[in-house]
This record gives C-alpha cells, structure tokens and sequence, in this order.
C-alpha cells in the first residue's frame, strides 16, 4: 500500500514537470513580477510547534501552552504590524515629498511661462506704439506735403489770375481802331462760345 503510494506520487510529480515544461505559458510580464521577486520571512519556530513537540497530558497545562503561543503569535503579529505601518509612512511621506517637488516645479514652470508671455506682450506693446508712432509721423510728413503742394497751387492760380488781370488791363488799355473792333469782337464772341 505504501509503495503504490509513492508510485503514485512520484508519476504524479512527474507528469506535472512534465506539463510546466511543455505548456505553452506566456513569460511572467512586469505586473506580476512582483509574485516572484516577493521574499517571504522565514518559519517561525512555534509554527508547529504544537504537534511537533511531546503533546501535553494534562489539558491545563495544554491551555497554558496554547495561550502561552497565542500571546507570542500577538506579540509578533503586533512587531510586524508596527513595521509595516512605519513602512507605509514612510511611503506616504516619500510620495508626499515627491508630489510637493512636481507641483513646485509646475509651479515654477508655470511662473516662467507667465513671466514669458508678459515680456511677450511687453514686446509687442513696444512695438506697437513704435509702429504707430511711425505711422503718425508718416501722416504728418504727408500732410505738409499736401498743404506745401496746396499751397503751391493756390500761388499759381493767384499768379495765373494777376497775369490775366494784367494782361486785360494791358489789353484794354491798348487802342483799337474801328475797322479792328468789329473783328476783335468776333474773335471774342467765338471764343467765348
């Protein structure tokens, strides 16, 4: 019985390497890499305990035990339990620290970036009042360019007016004859017309 036993479990250890080797499992990826890096701690020396050592005759003295062994389990639970909350602090503040660098530094990027853009708009409010200042200056040169070529204008037509005034009064002070008034009459009348 106990050799089919053993048979049984040694083709039954078989089979499954067996299969571990030939299956068709996809490579552990990074998400569960976790699983096999993760190292356990080691046995404890009450575990066991209990059954492994002479089993106690008297049930007093077998409660005295198992109590004795509940307490050293608390007192062990309680040491690891204070050395993972002290881990997860520090965790937490590692990432508190962590979270407080990336928003000062968004912070300073964001103070850049505004600092930027106002010397931006400095710039180009800059520009812009040089720019209409040339524009104004560029009105003004036109304008006296206007009322110089005005002015001009107006001379030659008060010079043109005084040459035909003085031309009429050279005109009409000239003497005519009769036989060349009808004439000069004619030729003013189809002129005129």
């Amino acid at each position: 019985m106990a050799a089919s036993r053993s048979l049984y479990r040694t083709t039954t250890q078989f089979s499954q390497t067996l299969l571990r080797t030939f299956s068709t499992t996809p490579k552990p990826s990074h998400h569960n890499h976790h699983q096999q890096s993760h190292k356990f701690l080691e046995s404890h020396s009450y575990v066991g305990s209990w059954w492994h050592s002479d089993p106690p005759r008297d049930p007093e003295a077998a409660e005295r035990r198992l109590a004795m062994l509940r307490r050293d389990y608390a007192k062990q639970v309680k040491v690891v339990r204070k050395e993972y909350i002290r881990e997860v602090e520090l965790m937490r503040l590692e990432q508190q620290r962590k979270d407080e660098a990336r928003r000062e530094a968004l912070r300073l990027a964001n103070e850049e970036k505004k600092k930027l853009k106002a010397e931006a708009a400095k710039l180009r409010a800059h520009e812009r009042e040089l720019a209409e200042k040339e524009f104004r200056q560029t009105l003004l040169k036109e304008r006296a360019e206007k009322l110089e070529n005005w002015r001009m204008k107006e001379t030659k037509r008060e010079e043109k007016k005084k040459e035909k005034k003085e031309l009429l009064h050279r005109k009409s002070s000239l003497w005519i004859d009769e036989s060349e008034l009808e004439k000069k009459i004619l030729e003013a009348i189809v002129v005129y017309h």
